[in-house]
């Protein structure tokens, strides 16, 4: 089907001759028409298949039907997991809705908590928010939830997984009456969790289920190689002198640690590298994913924070330097390659500490992933070794008794004491 077919408010078509769409993905044929009769939908499908546009595109012609509203306080919100998450759908609002004239707000937590509460305050259409700062300005009262006409809830499984579940049910229970909005949940699995929450919240909601004829991508070529740990680094830096073009690569650790180690091995070695975790500042975190995307950075290290919500064009290989302990994780991770009909390569490292969860991983994905034992030549052992860090020196505490003795202040060249006051 094409998008000209659903007779779309023209600022929608207009948008999306924009992006280039034309024909709509499975999840969005299935789910677009529904939304658009008013129906709420539970829809299931893997990432990457076109769930952000499929409920965008609902949204924006459901807002755009009833435009009589004159209130500041937001008429839809969509919940996401992750802040890289946030920002991505943002931007696909921006294009899609750019001719709408419908005003989108990101919310989350990290930066300019001052700005967003200042454009909460002055109004806006759509909110597109992870749950925690969202609760603090609704605790607050910076804007109302109750003139809410539709809400999505995308990655629902990974709320459950980021434990946020508490947090949603908080701000699904101060939102209008189910009967009286319109919500959609998207999900790359409708477990037991999900569909609980969707019969709880939702007004008898269709199912949709694109059930992918593989888990992972069709455009990625997967590679395991067996080798030790302490060889792992060296048979990395082979791989990579071997490609002629990389391109922009990711490369999965499961641990911070893991991570710093080995940017700080890349670095020593004249590759162009920076962290991705939990615990980098958000201005920081989306400084490094420009770099990223300009190509100024051409290697990530990223633990599973990364592995949702980060949508880069080009990412040419994934390197799974750490095996994911959970095989659903394989699967997020690898998914960062080979988007929108493009090829990849997935190259995993099995060493003797993660190879247990070799066959969890296969057994998901349905087949087994093609290994090899690296050769001599596949090795690269003459590396530089990363610089540790230094360590500032401790301060000296006075002993206990002694004051500190305060140095006298230097008067300024030129000027001389002044004279003292006659009586």
């Amino acid at each position: 089907m094409k998008f000209t077919e659903l007779n779309l408010p023209d600022v929608v078509q207009q948008g999306i001759n924009d992006t280039g769409f034309e024909s709509l993905t499975p999840v969005q044929e299935e789910s677009i028409p529904l939304a658009l009769a008013g129906k709420d939908v539970a829809a299931q499908a893997q990432t990457g298949t076109g769930k952000t546009a499929a409920f965008l595109v609902s949204l924006f012609c459901r807002l755009l039907e009833n435009q009589n509203s004159t209130s500041h306080n937001p008429r839809a919100l969509v919940m996401a997991p992750t802040r890289e998450l946030v920002v991505q759908i943002c931007k696909d609002a921006e294009l899609l809705g750019r001719h709408t004239g419908l005003k989108v707000q990101p919310i989350f937590g990290g930066v300019d908590y001052e700005k967003q509460r200042q454009a909460l305050k002055d109004g806006v259409d759509i909110i597109v928010a992870t749950p925690g700062r969202l609760i603090d300005y609704a605790k607050q009262k910076v804007f109302s939830m109750h003139r809410v006409e539709a809400l999505v809830i995308d990655e629902a499984d990974r709320m459950f997984d980021m434990g946020f579940i508490k947090d949603l049910r908080y701000i699904l229970r101060k939102l209008p009456p189910f009967e009286k909005r319109q919500t959609m949940l998207f999900s790359a699995t409708l477990s037991g969790q999900v569909m609980e929450l969707a019969y709880e919240f939702m007004d008898l909601a269709e199912r949709v289920e694109i059930a992918p004829d593989q888990v992972s991508a069709e455009g990625i070529e997967h590679i395991l190689y067996h080798v030790s740990r302490s060889e792992k680094f060296a048979l990395l830096l082979g791989l990579l002198k071997r490609e002629a073009e990389p391109g922009r690569v990711m490369l999965f650790v499961n641990t911070k640690v893991e991570a710093e180690r080995l940017c700080g091995l890349l670095l020593a070695n004249d590759i162009a590298s920076a962290v991705l975790s939990g615990d980098i500042p958000q201005k920081k975190r989306m400084r490094i994913l420009d770099q990223f995307k300009l190509g100024s950075l051409t290697h990530l290290v990223a633990t599973d924070v990364a592995s949702r919500g980060i949508h880069i064009d080009n990412v040419t290989h994934v390197i799974n330097y750490d095996l994911p302990q959970d095989r659903e994780d394989y699967v997020h991770r690898i998914g960062r390659t080979a988007r929108a009909g493009a090829i990849g390569r997935a190259i995993s490292f099995a060493d003797e500490e993660m190879v247990y969860v070799l066959d969890e991983i296969e057994a998901y994905l349905g087949f087994k992933i093609p290994s090899e034992m690296p050769q001599d030549e596949d090795f690269c052992f003459t590396y530089k070794r990363a610089q540790p860090k230094r360590k500032r020196p401790p301060v000296e505490k006075p002993a206990a008794g002694k004051r500190k003795r305060k140095r006298p202040r230097r008067r300024p060249a030129g000027k001389s004491r002044a004279a003292a006051p006659k009586d």
